[in-house]
């Protein structure tokens, strides 16, 4: 899909990976509308768009509010006129503890905010993407959707579920215009540790003993996928290598990850 003078609606994108890809959303020439729940993380990326600010609108909006949600294409048509794009990346983790320590209230934020924030977004967004020459929506899922990482177990059942989603929305919309395009990251140099209220002991993008792919490329990649029409897009070594061993020796892939997770799981 040709990205230049194209309208994409971004979530997330006041921070990390969103942000990146608002950013060179507006560089390859296409008009942007950002919408994230922090106005003055919004305020930043309108900022740091610089003299392209003039095609980037900004929503603050809480993508977990179905009501609000759908009178977001009307919203966003006041300002650009159309969508042709869909790009959900907003997501956080959850508390990095077992399962049994997770209580409903953690639960449902994350299953909100990942999945049904992600279903609402696609449900109001698509009538108006069908009715587009040429459309996409592209999902952001997770390693973890597809790969069991202890203390994240709720997580990444909402980043599964986000995956089976988009599988069958390219299945359903085979014969239309709008193409479909799952990613999934690997580890990621962003705060969605601090954004999503949570405390990982210490670990952060600089002294992690994992090698984390920057911001800016998984941006770069995930805009790549767009432009290819991309069944799924796999960001970083890390998220590569464990998709194949994955589906070569699940048991074992998943020991390899226990292994590196334990000593920062509380037991």
């Amino acid at each position: 899909m040709k990205i230049e003078n194209k309208v994409f609606v971004v979530t997330g994108g006041g921070n990390g990976i969103g942000r990146e890809v608002v950013l060179q959303l507006l560089n390859k020439g296409a008009r942007v509308a950002a919408l994230d729940i922090n106005e003055k993380a919004l305020q930043d990326t309108v900022e740091l768009a610089g003299k392209l600010k003039d095609r980037l609108s900004t929503h603050v909006a809480n993508i977990t509010d179905k009501a609000a949600v759908e009178a977001l294409p009307q919203a966003v048509a006041a300002n650009h006129g159309t969508v042709d794009g869909l790009v959900n990346v907003a997501g956080i983790i959850q508390k990095f503890v077992p399962f049994k320590k997770l209580d409903f209230t953690e639960i449902e934020r994350v299953m909100n905010i990942n999945f049904w924030g992600t279903l609402y977004m696609v449900k109001a967004f698509l009538p108006h993407l069908l009715e587009r020459p040429e459309a996409n929506i592209t999902n952001v899922s997770s390693m973890g959707g597809f790969l069991p990482v202890p203390g994240q177990t709720l997580y990444g059942a909402s980043k599964a579920a986000v995956k089976l989603f988009t599988e069958g929305l390219n299945s359903e919309l085979h014969e239309t215009n709008v193409h479909v395009t799952i990613v999934f990251p690997g580890a990621i140099g962003t705060n969605i540790a601090a954004n999503s209220g949570v405390s990982i002991g210490g670990v952060s993008a600089e002294n992690s003993k994992i090698k984390m792919t920057s911001a800016k490329v998984a941006g770069e990649k995930i805009i790549d996928g767009i432009e290819r029409n991309a069944y799924r897009v796999l960001i970083g070594s890390d998220a590569k290598m464990m998709d194949f061993f994955y589906r070569l020796m699940p048991r074992h892939s998943a020991r390899i990850i226990y292994q590196q997770m334990k000593s920062i799981l509380p037991q």
